[in-house]
């Protein structure tokens, strides 16, 4: 049957929900970093560095993947499945939103270069929501 190891779902979906939201993230930060681009001369790292932002969730979704997949246990299936979900949604819609915080970033860095350092302090504030769903995706897990 199909759903009969559907306690492999829980590691994978952590993965997958992550790389969306890191795709999704990026995206929209790489078209305005792109968009930046086309209209100031220098100064373009800056916005690469503020488009490649939101891939971090990816890391943090592949490294619960792992320490969820060495917690399966048939006692305890569901639960993974569970923390696994809800990090994994936790993740994605983490990335979604730091990559508008960083298509916003790099607009302002476009206009007032002297921000960049600034410019930071949004993504990370909207990253530290992913951390959290890390830390307690390993504690309960555990």
């Amino acid at each position: 049957m199909i759903f009969e190891n559907f306690q492999n779902f829980g590691p994978a979906l952590c993965l997958g929900l992550a790389a969306i939201g890191s795709s999704i993230g990026c995206g929209l930060a790489g078209m305005t970093s792109h968009g930046a681009m086309a209209k100031v001369d220098e100064g373009h790292a800056k916005f690469v560095a503020l488009s490649a932002m939101p891939a971090s969730q990816s890391i943090y979704g592949f490294a619960l993947m792992i320490i969820l997949q060495g917690a399966l246990k048939a006692e305890n299936d569901f639960a993974i499945f569970g923390i696994g979900l809800a990090c994994g949604l936790a993740f994605m819609v983490s990335a979604i939103f730091q990559g508008k915080a960083c298509s916003s970033a790099i607009l302002a860095v476009s206009k007032k270069p002297s921000v960049f350092g600034m410019s930071f302090a949004a993504p990370g504030i909207v990253e530290s929501f992913a951390l959290f769903a890390l830390v307690g995706g390993i504690m309960m897990a555990s």
